[in-house]
């Protein structure tokens, strides 16, 4: 009980939400030409040391870490991350970070990385705490944004790795030839020629009116296809829509072609197998007037086993992808890990969508790691989440677990 009784006492006896204001202001106040404004700069800066140093004289011993947590962490916080040593009894070791509606928000930080999220994760990787960003964007596009809102020393320090369009390829600066592995080209040749053949029709092949919509992400292996409009917008629910049953009847014809079956219809063979394997599909098919006249149990068995290894993807009014089911964030992010040397992670892992449900899982399955999710995640990922230790934060807040997890890492050092 005595580092609950410390943390009682810190929050009691010291007003923690002025030395966190403090704390912030001197870390992210800007870099300004301005006598006035670097004065301002310094008083702050010492009315933090005074007010520091009066916690480290309290507690003998452990002040100069107790006034970390402070300085970091609400009083929820703390206390969470006190119960989540007691439960789990060590630190956080490694970062897997989903980004988009995670990091980031299109409605609550204008889908930029917030100041304060992006020093918080600097300050974990001068702690020695690696990042593995897990994401289903493309590659150059979390690389100009990473380097950007992190640096170009962080990125490229070793100590960081990308996980990119949900597990096709790892990218892990400074580390020789295992800097970028291409994880699509271990499958299976028939798998990759069915990709192939999809991505060649896409948009050629595509309606006159769903070519003006949409686009296609520009991936290496996975065919994503994005709205031209805003995401999360009734049109661009309208569009996905349409382009995930367009994508369906694509990819049932393709894998007929690709095992030579004449008899049949291809189109109604992928809407009936992918409808009974997601409920979300079913019910875009349902509301496009698309559900097939058959169901599953009439897939052949040749064309079912090729549906058994691609995944069909839907985001609500977002994207609409064909992915392989044999690679997925979970390979992404133990390719990341070797790479990385973390032989023994645990891990917070934070995401919203079910590609980040499936890390989750491994991490609870393996006592790997915490997950923590944005509120607005899908029903799935907060299922999980409340049933584990409810990390759910705020949208746009993605700094609440990392204050958590700071917590937990400084209190797992006294240990």
């Amino acid at each position: 009980m005595e580092r609950y009784d410390q943390l009682y006492r810190l929050y009691e006896e010291f007003d923690t939400e002025t030395l966190r204001a403090y704390r912030e202001f001197t870390d992210l106040f800007p870099p300004v030409d301005s006598r006035v404004a670097l004065e301002h700069w310094q008083r702050a800066s010492e009315e933090l040391d005074d007010r520091l140093e009066s916690v480290h004289a309290a507690f003998p011993a452990v002040g100069e870490t107790l006034a970390d947590v402070a300085t970091h962490a609400t009083r929820e916080q703390a206390f969470t991350a006190l119960d989540l040593l007691t439960r789990y009894e060590r630190g956080v070791n490694v970062f897997v970070l989903d980004v988009d509606e995670t990091l980031r928000s299109a409605g609550g930080t204008d889908n930029e990385i917030p100041r304060e999220t992006l020093h918080l994760l600097t300050e974990f990787h001068e702690a020695g705490v690696p990042i593995v960003i897990c994401t289903g964007q493309t590659l150059e596009n979390v690389k100009g944004f990473l380097i950007q809102g992190l640096g170009n020393e962080l990125v490229h320090s070793g100590e960081l790795s990308v996980v990119y369009e949900a597990g096709t390829g790892v990218f892990t600066p400074g580390h020789g030839s295992e800097t970028k592995q291409l994880l699509y080209e271990d499958l299976a040749p028939e798998i990759r020629s069915v990709f192939d053949r999809v991505r060649g029709r896409i948009l050629p092949d595509a309606p006159e009116q769903l070519r003006r919509d949409c686009h296609l992400q520009g991936n290496e292996f996975n065919v994503t296809m994005k709205p031209n409009f805003e995401t999360g917008s009734a049109r661009a629910r309208e569009v996905i829509d349409r382009a995930l049953v367009y994508q369906l009847d694509l990819l049932g014809e393709a894998v007929a072609a690709e095992l030579d079956v004449t008899d049949g219809d291809p189109t109604a063979w992928a809407r009936a197998y992918y409808a009974a394997a997601d409920p979300e599909i079913r019910g875009v098919l349902e509301t496009t007037d698309a559900v097939p006249a058959v169901d599953a149990e009439a897939v052949p068995d040749a064309v079912e086993s090729v549906f058994e290894r691609i995944d069909v993807a839907y985001y609500e009014a977002d994207a609409a992808e064909i992915g392989s089911l044999e690679l997925n964030k979970v390979v992404g992010v133990e390719a990341a890990l070797d790479v990385l040397g973390v032989a023994d992670p645990f891990a917070l892992v934070m995401g919203d969508s079910k590609s980040d449900l499936r890390v989750m899982r491994w991490a609870a399955e393996h006592d790997a790691g915490i997950a923590a999710a944005p509120e607005h995640a899908s029903r799935d990922v907060l299922d999980h989440v409340l049933s584990t230790d409810e990390l759910v934060f705020d949208q746009g807040k993605a700094t609440e677990p990392l204050r958590t997890v700071w917590a937990l890492n400084r209190l797992a050092a006294l240990e």
